[in-house]
């Protein structure tokens, strides 16, 4: 890690939940939450509380130094709309396979 920069992964307790144009894409009380150095917390959201058969596989793939390789996916109205990391570093393991969108909503139940 870079001097001063962290990243931390945890399991959260929150019921978050991502709806675009009045369809939910996603709901999970079972968020990972990654909190790191000069960024919003982000929300990770295990694959099967994701509607992936909306998703469309995007082109898109970017690098991030303490993460690894992100990979996209799209709606037909919003590119790049998620993104996952399917080899992320080792430390930050837990998010692999898990979907971060750009918006989500905490719920209060």
């Amino acid at each position: 890690m870079t001097e001063g920069h962290r990243i931390t992964v945890e399991q959260g307790t929150e019921h978050v939940r991502v709806v675009r144009d009045g369809q939910v894409l996603a709901d999970s009380r079972g968020p990972l939450l990654l909190r790191e150095t000069g960024c919003p917390v982000r929300y990770y959201l295990p694959p099967e509380d994701v509607r992936t058969e909306l998703l469309i596989p995007s082109d898109t793939s970017t690098h991030c130094p303490f993460k690894g390789d992100a990979s996209y996916w799209s709606l037909p109205d919003a590119p790049d709309l998620v993104w996952a990391y399917t080899e992320p570093k080792t430390e930050v393991a837990e998010i692999k396979g898990h979907f971060c969108f750009y918006d989500t909503e905490v719920v209060d139940d």
